[in-house]
């Protein structure tokens, strides 16, 4: 299972000043991923609640933005985190070399086909 854009359940935090991608534990369990398959990391990461949070591990996934023709497919290194959070995951989407409007509430990223769009609600 991957993470898409395009579900109506997935809540992501697109964060552009993000230095590294999160996905929430409960996330991963609930993509069918369990913790053998988790590369160790001790990189303790700051700004949960102001709070030092101990990363479980990590572990590289593909993620999509767009859509047919007008998508782009990239691998992401995830730091999972257990802790409590109404967000599934928060990512930085440099790879991507997305551009945000916060305003229009749209991601916009180079494909081969043009530029791709990612709407937010």
């Amino acid at each position: 299972m991957t993470l898409e854009f395009g579900d109506p359940n997935l809540k992501v935090l697109v964060d552009n000043g993000a230095s590294m991608d999160i996905l929430f534990h409960d996330t991963f369990i609930r993509m069918g991923y369990n913790d053998s398959q988790l590369t160790p990391s001790n990189a303790p990461i700051y700004g949960f609640n102001h709070v030092e949070c101990q990363v479980e591990g990590a572990i590289q996934l593909p993620i999509t933005i767009g859509e047919e023709p007008r998508e782009a497919t990239q691998m992401l290194n995830f730091q999972v985190v257990n802790v409590a959070s109404t967000y599934n995951t928060i990512m930085g989407l440099h790879a991507f070399k997305v551009v945000p409007s916060n305003y229009h509430m749209v991601l916009k990223f180079p494909t081969r086909n043009g530029v791709g769009e990612a709407r937010g609600d």
